[in-house]
């Protein structure tokens, strides 16, 4: 599964025809307009691992957020990719998409317990049998003069769903009777099943509509093995740290003092 992941955490080079990708193929930038900003992933996700992507530019002047999800249409399968997709991509069929906001879209089954969210400080965020490092999950702010007063808010992941710097992302999870549920997460936190009855022999590509005021995201590859030293590193200085601003007066290399304050 980790060389797949490693593929999957990129964009596809088929997209829409607003969209610019760089050269790692990690960002995806809608150029012009609010419309055909269709992208996926490179390959299809296997079962329990999350398409991950951060906000990393807005638009003002436009109504509307990202929109994200899963579908069974091989990209390169596509006459032309759609301009939108909602309602565009969902009408063919196999597609499964929903707007990111902060009250998100739940299929609860009738007599169905709502599964308990673990806390935000737990390192591995659970769904159902998939265990997610919950660090990399969630999106932060950027240090400013005030950083410091919302370091505790962060912490409790209070950052609007369709911020800079949120992180989004999608899954799906198979079920015992042969079908899948999608998940999307929002910082780290599971907005519980989006979508039931997925057809999980099938190939399943994430789905990230770059539309209206978001204007450019990024993927972020998530880790599911062991904390690289890195992390472990950023963990330790931040423990003992007051707030992430005190980072500025540390001996450390640029690098490494971006990654504590950023990551």
């Amino acid at each position: 599964m980790a060389a797949r992941c490693r593929l999957a955490a990129r964009f596809h080079h088929i997209h829409g025809a607003n969209i610019r990708l760089d050269a790692s193929h990690t960002q995806a930038t809608r150029v012009e307009s609010f419309a055909n900003g269709l992208c996926f992933s490179l390959e299809p996700l296997a079962p329990g691992q999350i398409f991950l992507v951060e906000i990393e530019e807005k638009e003002l002047g436009w109504c509307g957020h990202l929109r994200v999800g899963l579908t069974a249409h091989d990209p390169q399968s596509l006459e032309v990719v759609p301009e939108y997709s909602l309602p565009d991509l969902v009408n063919m069929g196999d597609t499964w998409v929903f707007a990111i906001t902060r009250n998100h879209n739940r299929v609860v089954v009738e007599g169905e317990a709502v599964q308990a969210q673990g806390q935000p400080w737990e390192p591995f965020l659970l769904i159902e049998r998939v265990r997610i490092p919950r660090d990399t999950l969630v999106g932060r702010s950027r240090p400013g003069r005030y950083s410091h007063i919302l370091d505790d808010l962060y912490k409790m992941n209070v950052l609007p769903a369709t911020a800079r710097r949120s992180r989004i992302g999608v899954l799906y999870v198979p079920q015992p009777d042969g079908t899948a549920d999608m998940h999307i997460v929002i910082n780290g936190e599971d907005m519980g099943p989006s979508a039931r009855g997925l057809p999980a022999t099938r190939p399943l590509y994430a789905v990230i509509d770059v539309f209206a005021s978001t204007k450019s995201v990024r993927v972020i590859p998530v880790d599911y093995g062991f904390p690289s030293l890195q992390t472990l590193c950023r963990l330790v200085i931040q423990k003992h740290i007051v707030h992430r601003l005190a980072i500025d007066g540390l001996d450390l290399p640029p690098l490494l003092k971006s990654f504590c304050q950023h990551e």
